[in-house]
C-alpha cells in the first residue's frame, strides 16, 4: 500500500475512532438526566436535553480540531496553550505535548457539551460546574506518568524530588490540609497580625482588641471591626504595608477589631441569635462603654457584614442607633445572587445540614476550606498537587495563603440557620421574615450612611451581588467597585500602587449593577483613598488620643494583641 494510501485510511480510522469517542461523551451526558428513584426526601434527577444544532456543530468543530491535531503531531510537536504545560519539558517531549493538546481539546468539547445542555438554570449550571472539576482533576499535569516536567525533575535530582515529594505529601496528610505556603515561616503575632494593641474585652464568643494609637490626636468617634467569623481577623492585619487595621490607627482613628473565637465542642449549641446579640451588638456597646462615645463607626467584611447588618437592623427594631456610619466589604445583605455557591444550595442540602448538626454540633473549618479552594480547582489546589507532590518543592513564602489556610470551625446551629435564612431563603431583605433575638428584621430601619465596597473579580461575593445591598439600606450610599477578587481587592494599601477602582461622580445608584457602570469612572491604585476621605466626615473632630487601653478596672488590659482566640486552631 502507499503512503497516501495508507495515511487516507488511518485518517479514517482516527475519524471513525473519534466519531466513536463523541457518542460515548453524549451518552454519559445524557445519562444524568435519566429517571431514578430518588432518596427519601431529595429532589428528584432533573431531565436534560440538547440543542440538536449545536451538538451537530460541535461534533463537527471536535473532528476538524483533532483532525488538525493529529497532522500537527505526524509534523511535529503540536502545541499545547495552556500555562500548565507551558514548561520547556512540554515542548521537547512530543508525547507529552500531544497528550496536553488532546486534553485540552476533550475539555473545550465537554465544556461545550456542558453549554448545550437544555434545563433549568441551575442543572445547567452543576453540570458545567462538575465539568469543569472534571477537567481540572483529570489534567496530564496532575499525574506522575504524564507530566514531562516532574519527570525531568526527578531525573536531574536522581529521584530526590519524588522523594521529597512524598515527604511533603505525608507531611500534609498529618497536618490535615495542603500546604499552599511554607507555614514554618509564619507565627501570628510575631510577622502577621503584628500592630501594636491590647485585648481589653472578652466573653465565650470573640476578644474585643483596641489597637494603640499612632497620632497624637484621634476622631472622637472610635471604629469598630467586624470580620468574618469563618476565618481570623489578621487578614485586615498581615503585614505592616498591608494592614488595613494599621491604615485606620494612622488614619487617627480609634480602633477596635472583633477577634472571633476558633468554635470547639463546648460552642456546638451557638446560634446565629447567639453571634448578634452576644457578640456583634455586645462590641459595640462595649466600644460606647470604654470610648464615651454615643455613636461609632462600624465596619463589616464579607459574613461579618451580614452580621453587622443584621445587628444594626435588631438595634434599629429597639429604637436603638449606635452606629454613626457603616460600611460594608464584598458583603451579601441581599443572597439573590450568590454565583457560584448558589450550585451546592437546595431544598435537600439544607434539610441535610439541619438535622445533621442544626441541633448542635461543629461545621470543621477544613470542610469550609475544601469547599472554597475547589472554586478555583487549577490555582488553590492541583498547582500545590503538582509543586508539592510531584516536583517536591516548597511552596514560597505567602501571608495571604498561610491565613488561608488557617481555618475556623462554626457552630451548627449557627451554619443551619444562617444557610437557609441567608443563601436558601434570602429572609434578610424580606421585612420582618427572618426574626432574629426576638425581633423582625427589617434593613430599611437600618437608615444611616453607608459605604459599600464590592471586588469585579470575586468569586465568593459577586460584585452583582454586593452591589444588591444598595435596593435595602434607606440612608445615604457609596459604591465603589475595586479590581480583583474577593481577598486582593480588598487588602490594596496605596502605597503598592495597584489595581484601579471604580466610582460614579454623580452619586446615582440605578436599578443594577451593569446600569451604574455604565456611567462609573475607572481610577487607578487603591480604593482606600476614597474611602478614608469619606470615612473621615462621620468621624467627628480630633481629640487627644488615649493614653491607655480600655478604661478604669472594668476594661482592663487583659493580654497583648492579638490575644490567643486568633491562635487556637481549627
Amino acid at each position: 500500500m502507499n503512503p497516501e494510501a495508507q495515511w487516507g485510511q488511518s485518517a479514517q480510522q482516527f475519524q471513525h475512532m473519534l466519531s466513536e469517542g463523541w457518542g460515548k461523551a453524549l451518552q454519559a451526558f445524557q445519562q444524568l438526566g435519566l429517571p431514578s428513584l430518588p432518596a427519601a426526601g431529595a429532589a428528584p434527577v432533573p431531565q436534560i436535553s440538547f440543542d440538536t444544532e449545536k451538538l451537530q456543530a460541535l461534533q463537527q468543530q471536535y473532528v476538524k480540531e483533532a483532525t488538525d491535531l493529529w497532522n500537527a503531531s505526524l509534523a511535529g510537536t503540536p502545541e499545547a496553550r495552556d500555562r500548565r504545560f507551558a514548561g520547556e519539558a512540554w515542548g521537547s517531549n512530543p508525547l507529552a505535548s500531544f497528550t496536553a493538546a488532546v486534553y485540552l481539546l476533550n475539555s473545550r468539547s465537554l465544556a461545550g457539551l456542558a453549554e448545550a445542555v437544555q434545563a433549568d438554570d441551575k442543572t445547567r449550571a452543576r453540570i458545567r460546574f462538575a465539568v469543569e472539576q472534571w477537567a481540572a482533576a483529570s489534567a496530564p499535569s496532575n499525574f506522575l506518568a504524564f507530566n514531562a516536567e516532574a519527570q525531568k525533575k526527578a531525573l536531574e535530582t536522581q529521584g530526590e524530588s519524588i522523594a521529597k515529594g512524598l515527604q511533603n505529601l505525608m507531611h500534609d496528610l498529618q497536618q490535615g490540609h495542603m500546604s499552599q505556603t511554607d507555614e514554618s515561616l509564619f507565627e501570628v503575632g510575631r510577622n502577621v497580625a503584628t500592630t501594636e494593641g491590647a485585648v481589653v474585652f472578652e466573653n465565650e464568643l470573640f476578644q474585643l482588641i483596641e489597637y494603640k494609637p499612632l497620632t497624637a490626636k484621634v476622631h472622637e468617634r472610635p471604629f469598630l471591626l467586624i470580620p468574618p467569623c469563618i476565618n481570623k481577623f489578621y487578614i485586615l492585619d498581615l503585614q505592616p504595608e498591608n494592614s488595613l487595621i494599621r491604615h485606620l490607627v494612622a488614619e487617627g482613628h480609634r480602633t477596635f477589631v472583633v477577634s472571633w473565637r476558633n468554635p470547639d465542642e463546648s460552642m456546638g449549641q451557638k446560634t446565629w441569635d447567639d453571634y448578634i446579640e452576644h457578640a456583634a451588638i455586645q462590641a459595640i456597646h462595649t466600644v460606647q462603654d470604654i470610648t464615651d462615645a454615643k455613636t461609632l463607626n462600624a465596619l463589616g467584611f464579607c459574613v461579618g457584614g451580614t452580621i453587622l447588618g443584621t445587628a444594626l437592623a435588631v438595634l434599629a427594631q429597639r429604637g436603638e442607633k449606635p452606629v454613626e456610619s457603616a460600611t460594608f466589604l464584598t458583603t451579601f445583605l441581599d443572597f439573590s445572587d450568590t454565583g457560584i455557591l448558589d450550585l451546592f444550595i437546595d431544598d435537600a442540602f439544607v434539610k441535610f445540614r439541619e438535622m445533621q448538626m442544626g441541633q448542635g454540633g461543629l461545621l470543621k473549618g477544613q470542610e469550609l476550606a475544601s469547599t472554597f479552594s475547589f472554586l478555583r480547582p487549577n490555582d488553590l489546589v492541583w498547582n500545590y498537587v503538582v509543586g508539592n507532590y510531584l516536583k517536591g518543592e516548597t511552596p514560597p513564602a505567602f501571608d495571604l495563603l498561610y491565613w488561608n489556610s488557617d481555618s475556623t470551625n462554626l457552630p451548627g446551629p449557627f451554619y443551619a440557620w444562617y444557610l437557609r435564612n441567608t443563601y436558601f431563603e434570602n429572609n434578610l431583605v424580606k421585612p420582618g421574615k427572618a426574626v432574629v433575638c426576638g425581633v423582625p428584621v427589617d434593613l430599611g430601619l437600618v437608615d444611616i450612611p453607608v459605604y459599600l465596597y464590592g471586588s469585579r473579580e470575586d468569586h465568593i461575593v459577586p460584585i452583582t451581588g454586593a452591589y444588591a445591598s444598595t435596593r435595602h439600606l434607606p440612608g445615604k450610599k457609596r459604591f465603589v467597585m475595586g479590581a480583583s477578587g474577593h481577598i486582593a481587592g480588598v487588602i490594596n494599601p496605596p502605597a503598592k500602587k495597584k489595581r484601579s477602582h471604580w466610582i460614579r461622580s454623580d452619586g446615582k445608584l440605578p436599578a443594577t449593577h451593569a446600569e451604574w457602570l455604565a456611567g462609573a469612572q475607572e481610577h487607578a491604585g487603591s480604593w482606600w483613598t476614597d474611602w478614608t476621605e469619606w470615612l473621615a466626615g462621620h468621624a467627628g473632630k480630633l481629640v487627644p488620643a488615649p493614653k491607655t487601653y480600655g478604661k478604669g478596672a472594668k476594661y482592663k488590659a487583659i493580654e497583648p494583641a492579638p490575644g490567643r482566640y486568633v491562635k487556637q486552631k481549627a
